[in-house]
């Protein structure tokens, strides 16, 4: 049966405007590329020294504005097992005893896939001088072989804190640069003067 010169320019039509759709569908899909930088942090909230208790982690607030400013990928390090007390003295034990016995605390997947990124900032709060120890767990399982690793902590007087010769050591096939420590309670209270340390940082590190 012939179709009427109306019916077939009605049809062209649609044919048009579907592959046109297709077309944009498909491009809309490799126009967005993954960041080749990282965030990844691990944080606490609860009882926290000289801000009370938050619900919001220091860290984690710090680890925000960094991707933020570099438009980059979050990664939060969660615990496998949240065994970590809620008050801030009972922490401190806690901390301590994992530290001692040199622990390696599981922690929640997956992972991004790192071979993406060329750089990955890694943030902390300072525990006993140290990095907490489900960071080294982080630090041994991913290969972060041949990326720049750039090291912030959050404190209330440590500092750094060593956080980057102590990163340079535990990934000895990296780079290490100049790290970032923010005070705790600036994280909390004093977010503009966080911003402007975080900015001149970067600026500082040429990102």
């Amino acid at each position: 049966m012939n179709l009427s010169k109306q019916m077939k320019t009605l049809l062209l039509v649609l044919m048009m405007v579907f592959a046109l759709t297709c077309i944009a569908n498909a491009q809309e899909g490799t126009e967005t590329a993954d960041s080749d930088i990282l965030v990844v942090y691990f944080s606490r909230t609860g009882e926290q020294y000289t801000v009370g208790v938050i619900d919001k982690g220091n860290t984690s607030i710090v680890a925000e504005m960094i991707a933020e400013k570099l438009d980059a990928d979050l990664f939060e390090i969660l615990p496998e097992e949240d065994y970590y007390p809620y008050t801030y003295n009972e922490l401190l034990d806690v901390a301590r005893k994992e530290q001692n016995d040199k622990a390696r605390p599981a922690y929640q997947g997956p992972v991004p896939d790192l071979s993406q990124y060329n750089t990955i900032f890694i943030g902390a709060p300072v525990w006993w001088g140290d990095w907490p120890m489900i960071l080294y767990t982080f630090f041994e399982n991913e290969d972060l072989d041949g990326k720049t690793l750039i090291p912030f902590s959050t404190h209330e007087g440590s500092g750094l804190s060593g956080f980057d010769r102590k990163l340079a050591s535990a990934c000895p096939d990296s780079t290490v640069l100049a790290g970032l420590a923010v005070r705790g309670n600036d994280a909390q209270n004093n977010q503009e003067k966080v911003k402007e340390s975080v900015e001149k940082w970067l600026s500082d590190l040429e990102f």
